[in-house]
């Protein structure tokens, strides 16, 4: 892909585009027209998700009122008890949360959560944000439907900077207030299919929604851009499979994209053979990854062909926290690509992630790999990953999906 269309992609999409919401669709329609001029033809798929709109949402500690964002889809209502700072999830730790309003560190996963219920909390508060860092900004999260499973206590998120200052002062009281509308919403999909020899397909996914303080450029309107430029090739170059390059929204808000496509395309399913999966390359520093969700021979391959083709590369078999994780737990091999910076060089789902952090030769450098990789698979006289998921893999998806808790 030319730099210049690499450069306008990023330029043009420099907004926060929150799944469900209108900038995401505009970002959608963005992305079709874009296919139209590369000469291709998409078409969007909607989907629903849950939505809501706080108009209140206030934190009071010990009399002083803490700058805060309400829990969206957490219901509405108003909390006043003791604090409690939560730092383990062990037996003695959990049963201090009764009739309290919990303070705990990191994100608001399902198992937390409902050690949050099973154990009394009234309401929660979660944080953000680096001490070290000058904004005070604070990430506008939500209480996922399939987390509260209905059963919903009101909580806020702060920034990490009150969080210190809560603990050190050993506040004592909190209160919460939220009031929110929710309701359902409309996210989608954008589809391109490139016709080739035979009907069986090689799946393409990469997200282009984005958190609610983020412009996305790293996370993830680089595999975006990636895919566009696979797809351009493709259709210049008709592959043996036929290809099916899937750009998912709702991503940030638990894979909702993809976990839909899976769900309304489940009969076509049987007929792909992998998944590959873009998010998060082309930045300035880091180290390129593959992650296979797959038979151990694919990682060999990856690193083998780092080899061949003089690119490198760290390939390694697990689930990785992206798009292609649906597709797997389906049956369908996957691999993710990225390039892995880590949050000092090019943080994520925060104010951060703009093109500042992004390298236009480096992106080309990877989707060039990336695409040579895609070309061995797709003009196979058989695509040698075989479609089974080992066991070991299984169980990791098990922890991932929910359906198990990981062991300590």
């Amino acid at each position: 892909m030319k730099a210049e269309l690499i450069e306008k992609i990023f330029a043009d999409t420099a907004y926060v585009r929150t799944g469900g919401s209108s900038e995401e669709l505009r970002t959608a329609e963005y992305l079709q027209s874009v296919c139209k001029e590369l000469g291709l033809n998409a078409y969007l798929e909607s989907f629903e998700v849950d939505m809501a709109t706080v108009h209140e949402a206030v934190l009071t500690v010990d009399g002083r009122e803490v700058p805060c964002k309400g829990y969206l889809c957490a219901g509405s209502g108003e909390v006043e008890a003791p604090l409690y700072y939560l730092t383990e999830g062990d037996r003695y730790s959990l049963s201090g949360c009764k009739g309290k309003i919990v303070l705990f560190d990191g994100y608001l996963g399902y198992w937390r959560y409902r050690d949050l219920l099973e154990n009394g909390a009234l309401a929660f508060i979660s944080y953000d944000g680096n001490v070290n860092y000058a904004d005070r900004d604070i990430d506008h999260r939500e209480l996922r439907p399939y987390v509260s499973k209905g059963e919903k206590i009101i909580g806020v998120n702060i920034n990490a900077k009150d969080a210190v200052e809560i603990v050190n002062s050993d506040a004592k009281t909190a209160k919460i207030v939220l009031k929110q509308d929710e309701y359902k919403g409309t996210s989608q999909n954008v589809i391109v299919d490139v016709k080739g020899e035979i009907e069986d397909q090689i799946v393409f996914t990469a997200h282009y929604d984005s958190t609610s303080l983020s412009q996305g450029a790293y996370d993830n309107m680089s595999g975006c851009i990636g895919l566009l430029g696979m797809a351009e090739y493709f259709a210049a170059n008709k592959p043996h499979y036929s290809l099916r390059f899937i750009f998912c929204g709702s991503e940030e808000r638990g894979l909702l994209g993809s976990k839909a496509y899976c769900e309304m395309h489940a009969d076509e399913l049987k007929d792909v053979a992998l998944c590959i999966n873009l998010d998060m390359i082309g930045c300035i520093m880091g180290k390129f990854i593959a992650c296979a969700t797959s038979e151990m021979k694919l990682v060999h391959y990856l690193s083998y062909l780092g080899d061949e083709l003089g690119f490198q590369i760290k390939a390694y078999q697990d689930v990785y926290s992206s798009d292609s994780t649906p597709f797997a737990d389906k049956g369908v091999p996957a691999v993710s690509f990225a390039r892995a910076a880590g949050r000092d060089l090019a943080p994520i789902h925060n104010s951060y992630d703009t093109v500042k952090v992004m390298k236009t030769s480096q992106m080309q450098k990877d989707i060039a790999f990336i695409t040579a990789f895609a070309s061995r698979m797709a003009n196979a006289a058989l695509c040698p990953v075989s479609r089974e998921i080992p066991d070991n893999i299984k169980e990791k998806l098990d922890e991932y999906l929910l359906r198990k808790r990981k062991k300590a």
